[in-house]
C-alpha cells in the first residue's frame, strides 16, 4: 500500500511522518508525579514495544517529575497540557519530548506564543487534538453539529495560530469514539495538509470492544495510506494498547518484527483439543523474538497445505499430530507433546 507523504517532525529520538515506521503510542494512567509507579508503568510499556508514551500533567508536581522519569526510561515522554500554558513552559524546563496541546484553549496569545518559543528552542513538537466532544461552538454551529467538516476546521483553527507564528513541528488527531466519523475525519484532513497524523479511536472501550472498534478505524485509514503514529485507547492497562497496535501494523504488513501466530477457527474434523492448544500457545510465544509466522491448524488432512505460507506449525490428528515447515511435514508426534515440540523446532529456526 502507498502511504501518503507527511512532513517530518521528532519526538524524542523518534521521527514520524515520510517513509518512517509507524509509531506506536500508549498513555500512562499513573499519577506522573509518582514517579515510581509512573517508571514502572513505561518500562513495561517499553517491553512490549511501546515508541512513544505520553503522561498527563495536571500540576507543577508532575511537571517536576518528568526529570526524575526520564533518567529512568528509555523512550521519548510527552506531555498531556489542558488550558495551563505554565504547566507546558514547566514540562519543557524538565526535559520533556513533546507537547499534546490545543493552543486556543491555553489562554491570549502571548502565551501561545511563550509555548511555541519554549518549543522552538528545544526542538519540541506539539500535537493539536480535536475530538468529537471538544469542537468549537463555533463550528458546530457553522457545519450543523459534530461531523467531518466541523471536527476538520475546528483542528485547522488551532493549526493557524501555530503557522502565524512559523512554527510547523505539528502532528494532528482527530478522534471520535463513532468509526465512520473518525474515518471521514482523518481522510478529509489528509487531503488539505500535509502533516503527519496520530491516529486513533477515541473513548473506544473495553479490552474486547476496543479492540475491534480501535482495529476497524485505524487498520482502515492505514490500508488507504493514511496515518504516522497510533494509539489504541482502551480502558484497561496501557501495555494491552501497544500489543493491538503493533498486531493492527503486524496484519497490514506495515511492521515487520516479532512473531506472527495464525490458527484456523476449526470444524468436525478438529480431533485434538485446538482451542486451547492454540491459546497456550499465544501466552508460550509472546516471548519469541524471531521474525517468523507460526501456524496452528485442527487437521492433518489439509493443515500444511492452507498454512504452506507459514515458517513452521503443527497440524492435529486423532491423538496425535503433524509438525510442518512451508507445507513440508517434519515429524508426527502426540498430542500432548505438539507445543513442546513446536516449541524445540523453534528454537533451532
Amino acid at each position: 500500500m502507498n502511504r501518503k507523504k507527511t512532513r517530518i517532525i521528532k519526538v524524542g529520538s523518534v521521527l514520524i511522518g515520510g517513509d518512517n515506521s509507524i509509531s506506536v503510542q500508549s498513555m500512562t494512567n499513573t499519577r506522573t508525579s509518582d514517579v515510581k509507579s509512573t517508571v514502572s508503568q513505561i518500562n513495561k510499556l517499553e517491553e512490549v514495544g511501546c515508541d512513544i508514551v505520553r503522561s498527563a500533567v495536571t500540576s507543577i508536581d508532575d511537571a517536576k517529575a518528568i526529570k526524575l522519569i526520564k533518567e529512568k526510561i528509555n523512550i521519548p515522554i510527552i506531555a498531556d497540557i489542558q488550558y495551563d500554558y505554565k504547566l507546558a513552559l514547566e514540562s519543557i524546563k524538565y526535559g520533556i519530548d513533546g507537547l499534546r496541546i490545543n493552543p486556543g484553549n491555553i489562554g491570549s496569545l502571548d502565551k501561545v506564543k511563550e509555548v511555541v518559543k519554549a518549543c522552538k528552542e528545544n526542538n519540541l513538537s506539539i500535537r493539536i487534538g480535536v475530538n468529537s466532544g471538544s469542537v468549537k461552538k463555533e463550528f458546530l454551529e457553522k457545519y450543523n453539529g459534530v461531523n467531518a467538516r466541523s471536527m476538520v476546521h475546528s483542528a485547522l483553527e488551532q493549526i493557524k495560530l501555530l503557522e502565524e507564528l512559523d512554527f510547523r513541528d505539528i502532528k494532528i488527531s482527530l478522534k471520535a469514539s463513532n468509526v465512520p466519523l473518525t474515518i471521514e475525519s482523518y481522510k478529509m484532513m489528509s487531503e488539505m495538509c500535509d502533516y503527519p497524523l496520530h491516529l486513533g479511536v477515541t473513548e473506544a472501550g473495553t479490552p474486547w470492544r476496543g479492540t475491534i472498534k480501535s482495529s476497524v478505524g485505524i487498520g482502515a485509514l492505514l490500508a488507504m495510506g493514511i496515518g504516522d503514529t497510533i494509539r489504541i485507547s482502551l480502558t484497561g492497562d496501557p501495555v494491552e494498547e501497544v500489543i493491538v497496535g503493533k498486531e493492527i501494523l503486524k496484519s497490514l504488513g506495515l511492521l515487520n518484527e516479532g512473531l506472527e501466530l495464525i490458527s484456523c477457527p476449526t470444524c468436525g474434523r478438529t480431533n485434538i483439543d485446538l482451542i486451547n492448544i492454540a491459546s497456550e500457545a499465544e501466552k508460550v510465544l509472546a516471548g519469541i523474538d524471531k521474525h517468523i509466522k507460526v501456524a496452528i491448524m485442527g487437521c492433518a488432512v489439509n493443515g500444511p497445505g492452507e498454512a504452506r505460507e507459514a515458517d513452521i506449525g503443527i497440524a492435529g490428528g486423532n491423538g496425535e499430530g503433524l509438525i510442518f515447515r512451508k507445507g513440508e511435514i517434519v515429524k508426527k508426534v502426540k498430542e500432548e507433546n505438539l507445543l513442546q515440540e513446536l516449541l524445540e523446532e523453534i528454537k533451532k529456526m
